[in-house]
C-alpha cells in the first residue's frame, strides 16, 4: 500500500454519519486511533461496543474521543431510556466493524442477535465494512472462512486482515488492519461511487483587474463566491478539479483543487487555455473586465487637471475562446450577469459561444449578485428549456448548476 496521504481522505469523509462497531479484541486498542483519525477527517462518529470489548478499552476512551456517548447495551439501566438500534441503523452512512472477532462475524452471518451491535448490524440500511482480527488458527478455520464468505454474499465488505505477529506468538494473518490502511481502504471506497470520478473540471471565479498605472486599476465588485462553490461542489462529487481565480481573499476548503491565481483578463485567459484541451466539464463564473487601458502607465498617474482620459481596448473574450477550442464531449459553461432584456440576451450568449448552458443571474434580484452568500438564477440550455430557481445560498445553487452537468453526462 503506498504512503498514507492525509489530504485524499479528508473530503471522502467528511460529514459522513459512521458508525464503528467495536468487538472483544485485543486489537481493539487501535479502535482509539481510528476514532480519532475518523473525527480529524470531518466524520460523525458514534461507536457501539460488546460487552466484552469493553474488558479491552473503556468506553470513557472512546466517548471522549468521538465527542458522543458511547453505546454497549439496549436501554440505560439508570433512566430507563432506550438506545433504538433501528434508529442507529438509519443513522449511519456507513458502518465498520473493527476489531470485527471470530465470534461477532459468526453472530452477523447467522442472523444472530443477541446484544446492542448485532441489533444496528441487522438495521443498518448503510454499506457494511469488516476488518477481522483474531488468532491464526481462528482466522483459517472452515468455520469462519465459511462466515467470512456468507457475508461478502450479503453485500458486506471486507477489510483485509494483516500479516505480522499475532498475540499469540504465532505470525500470519490475522491483525486487524491498520487504522491508516482501513481510513484509505473507506475513501477508495467511496471514491468508486462518486458519480464525476474520473473526470475533469475547470472552473473561473472571482474578478479582474486590468491596471491603469502602478496603484489604479478597472474592476469589478465579483467576491469569487459562486466560482469557489461550484469548484467545491465539483471536486466533492469526485471531478479533478482545477480553479483559476483573480484576485479574492477566499480559502478553499478541498485541499486537492489546484487553485491558479492570476490577475488581469489575458492571464486568465492563459491559464483557461493551458487547461481547457484535457478537461470534460468547464465553468467559467468569473466576471471577466471587459476593457482594459490601451496604454498602461509605468508610474503613478499625477492628479494634474481636473479631467482625465483612458483610452480602452476590449479584453479577450474567455467564453468565446474556448467555445471555438471545444470539443465534442466536452461541457461548456457560462453565467451571465445581466440588468435588462435578461433572457434575450442571455440566449444570444449561449448561441453565440457555443454554450450547453448558461446561468442567468440579475443585479435587480435582491441578495443575489456579487458579494452576497446567495444567488438567484435561471439555467438555459440549447434547447432554451429554462429551469428557474429560488433564491438560496450560493452552495446551493453549486449543487444545482452541477446536478445539470450530471444530468448533461447522462
Amino acid at each position: 500500500m503506498h504512503a498514507f496521504r492525509w489530504v485524499d481522505l479528508c473530503p471522502m469523509l467528511t460529514n459522513k454519519n459512521i458508525l464503528l462497531g467495536v468487538c472483544g479484541s485485543i486489537a481493539s486498542y487501535k479502535s482509539a486511533s481510528l476514532v480519532r483519525l475518523l473525527v480529524k477527517a470531518g466524520a460523525n462518529v458514534r461507536v457501539v461496543m460488546t460487552k466484552d470489548a469493553c474488558n479491552f478499552i473503556t468506553p470513557l476512551t472512546l466517548s471522549t474521543l468521538s465527542k458522543n456517548p458511547v453505546l454497549s447495551n439496549y436501554y440505560d439501566s439508570e433512566t430507563g431510556s432506550w438506545n433504538n438500534h433501528v434508529e442507529l441503523g438509519l443513522w449511519g452512512d456507513l458502518m465498520i466493524i473493527a476489531p470485527a472477532s471470530a465470534t461477532t462475524l459468526a453472530k452477523f452471518a447467522n442472523g444472530l442477535c443477541d446484544n446492542l451491535l448485532t441489533a444496528v448490524y441487522l438495521s443498518a440500511k448503510c454499506p457494511v465494512y469488516f476488518a477481522p482480527a483474531m488468532d491464526l488458527d481462528m482466522w483459517k478455520h472452515p468455520a469462519t472462512q465459511k462466515n467470512i464468505s456468507s457475508l461478502i454474499s450479503f453485500g458486506n465488505i471486507m477489510i483485509q486482515p494483516g500479516y505480522g505477529e499475532l498475540a499469540s506468538g504465532l505470525t500470519g494473518e490475522g491483525r486487524m488492519a491498520e487504522p491508516e490502511a482501513i481510513l484509505e481502504f473507506l475513501s477508495n471506497e467511496l471514491k468508486k461511487k462518486l458519480p464525476l470520478i474520473g473526470k475533469k473540471a475547470l472552473v473561473t471565479a472571482g474578478p479582474t483587474y486590468e491596471a491603469i498605472d502602478p496603484v489604479r486599476f478597472i474592476g469589478n465588485h465579483s467576491s469569487g463566491k459562486m466560482g469557489f462553490a461550484i469548484a467545491e461542489e465539483l471536486a466533492a462529487l469526485g471531478a479533478s478539479v482545477v480553479l483559476v481565480t483573480g484576485p479574492t481573499s477566499l480559502r478553499l476548503n478541498n485541499p486537492n483543487i489546484k487553485r491558479v491565481d492570476i490577475t488581469s483578463a489575458t492571464e486568465m485567459l492563459e491559464a483557461a487555455l493551458n487547461n481547457f484541451a484535457g478537461t470534460d466539464i468547464s465553468i467559467l463564473s468569473a466576471a471577466v473586465a471587459d476593457y482594459r487601458p490601451k496604454d498602461i502607465s509605468l508610474s503613478k498617474i499625477k492628479k494634474d487637471s481636473s479631467e482625465f482620459q483612458i483610452d480602452l481596448i476590449k479584453t479577450p473574450d474567455i467564453l468565446a475562446t474556448l467555445g471555438k477550442e471545444k470539443k465534442t464531449g466536452q461541457i461548456l459553461v457560462g453565467f451571465a450577469l445581466e440588468t435588462n432584456n435578461e433572457e434575450e440576451n442571455a440566449i444570444k450568449k449561449l448561441e453565440k459561444k457555443n454554450l450547453d448552458f448558461i446561468v442567468l443571474n440579475s443585479l435587480r434580484d435582491e441578495g443575489a449578485g456579487f458579494k452576497n452568500d446567495s444567488n438567484k438564477i435561471t439555467i438555459i440550455d440549447r434547447k432554451i428549456n429554462k429551469q428557474i430557481f429560488e433564491l438560496k445560498p450560493k452552495t446551493e445553487v453549486a449543487a444545482d448548476i452541477c446536478k445539470k452537468v450530471l444530468d448533461l453526462l447522462g
